[in-house]
């Protein structure tokens, strides 16, 4: 069994796409996953599966959320494996040790182009500060992250990417469950 991260992008916010966490385990213990986890209510569950691919995966889960709760919801799914990968690798925690409560990321479901990119460093103007690493951009928001004009569905935008982000409280939280032995 692998232990696997997936994250869905846009329920359980502003009213919308609402899905109890139960319920969605629920869901996706009919597909044979086990040990499934949830954290939080914006769509972060940690599960085994004996599946290997993970795209596969992605389309069991975003499938029978369609069916069972009638939402389209995109879903990235990582491996235990790549999760460590994206929690040891900020460059804002190892280079400068910044405060934690300023740091995001953004897991993108594919590579964006290299001009996708440098549309979005060029639209930047700070003060955030963002570095990208393998799929995944690291995002420190020197002055938080509501007030910033660099939102999420802008970074969608600028690197025509589907993507979605957690602030660095969850991410850790999802590592340490990942880490938690299973039962």
């Amino acid at each position: 069994m692998t232990k696997y991260i997936a994250l869905l992008r846009g329920i359980n916010v502003s009213g919308q796409k609402l899905i109890k966490m139960d319920a969605l385990r629920s869901s996706l213990d009919k597909l044979g996953y086990e040990n499934i986890q949830t954290y939080i209510q914006s769509g972060n569950i940690v599960f085994e599966s004996h599946e290997t691919d993970q795209k596969k995966l992605e389309g069991q889960i975003h499938n029978n959320i369609e069916d069972t709760f009638g939402f389209d919801v995109p879903v990235i799914v990582r491996s235990k494996e790549e999760w460590t990968e994206i929690f040891s690798n900020n460059p804002f925690i190892i280079d400068r040790n910044e405060e934690i409560t300023k740091l995001y990321v953004t897991i993108l479901a594919e590579e964006p182009g290299e001009e996708n990119f440098k549309v979005l460093q060029d639209f930047h103007s700070g003060p955030e500060e963002f570095v990208k690493v393998g799929l995944n951009l690291y995002l420190f928001y020197v002055n938080g992250a509501g007030k910033s004009k660099l939102d999420h569905n802008t970074i969608e935008r600028k690197l025509k990417v589907k993507g979605t982000s957690r602030n660095w409280k969850t991410t850790s939280k999802l590592m340490e469950m990942l880490d938690a032995p299973t039962l």
